[in-house]
């Protein structure tokens, strides 16, 4: 009996053995270290959302703009909602800008934007000078530059709540910092052109031309193009063939001011 139990414990693996041989097996082959990142605050989290939404709008805008250099915009915000939202017939002929009469040109700069070659989108001194007159009592008068209509006509939306006009103020002056950023002055002016409300679902002065003088945009004589010119404040409202007393007076207003900016000697001073 004593032999046997030795024979058995022989043939057992020692307790040394089997702790060894189970340690091997246990035993990774490679240590790797693993970090847990820290949590983020509130505040990271909100800046690190803040940044996506910056550069995701950087981006879209980018996108919205560029293109425009090379491919002319075959519509416009304020065109689709007159079609789909008011139920207007739509009439818009693209005219290029070499092509477009220079008193035309000269009509709509002097009526609107006196200082468009010179400004970067936004006429500071028309801004100071529409806020005194309101403080004057003389009632808020617009001093929206080209660029800043071009913008608005092309991406933005009309509204009358008091939240949608500052919206749309925001986005209108992002707009226009990336036309102006993105696009030459004489490309904004020759896309303000083609998409410049003239008369109910009439766009563009190729379409206004044709529909009140019978003619095409590169005929235009100069109070042709100041008529034309005078309708901008509100082209749903006022009439080119019954004009008011206040709309003769801005017809020869405009044309005065033609004259005095020096004609077409002013578009070929600024590469217009």
């Amino acid at each position: 009996m004593p032999a046997a139990r030795k024979a058995n414990q022989a043939a057992r693996p020692g307790k040394s053995g089997r702790t060894k041989k189970t340690r091997a097996k246990r035993r990774p082959k490679h240590h790797r270290l693993h970090f847990r990142e820290p949590p983020r605050s509130i505040w990271q989290r909100l800046a690190l959302l803040l940044t996506r939404l910056i550069l995701s709008a950087i981006a879209l805008s980018i996108l919205l703009v560029l293109p425009l250099r090379w491919v002319n915009p075959v519509t416009s915000s304020y065109m689709l909602q007159a079609r789909w939202l008011e139920g207007v017939g739509v009439t818009q002929q693209w005219r290029d800008s070499e092509t477009i009469a220079w008193p035309m040109k000269m009509a709509v700069i002097a009526a609107e934007d006196q200082r468009f070659p010179e400004h970067y989108g936004f006429d500071v001194q028309a801004i100071r000078q529409a806020i005194e007159d309101s403080h004057s009592g003389n009632g808020l008068r617009g001093a929206s530059t080209i660029t800043q209509q071009v913008a608005r006509n092309l991406y933005l939306w009309p509204g009358e709540s008091s939240l949608s006009r500052w919206s749309r103020k925001g986005l209108e002056a992002w707009f226009t910092g990336w036309l102006e950023m993105l696009l030459s002055k004489q490309r904004i002016l020759e896309i303000y052109l083609n998409i410049a409300e003239l008369g109910p679902g009439i766009y563009g002065v190729e379409a206004a031309s044709r529909h009140y003088f019978s003619s095409t945009a590169g005929q235009l004589n100069q109070p042709q193009a100041a008529a034309l010119a005078a309708l901008l404040p509100s082209p749903k409202t006022y009439s080119l063939f019954q004009p008011s007393a206040r709309q003769r007076e801005r017809r020869e207003w405009i044309q005065q001011q033609i004259r005095q900016l020096g004609e077409a000697g002013f578009l070929q001073q600024h590469n217009l």
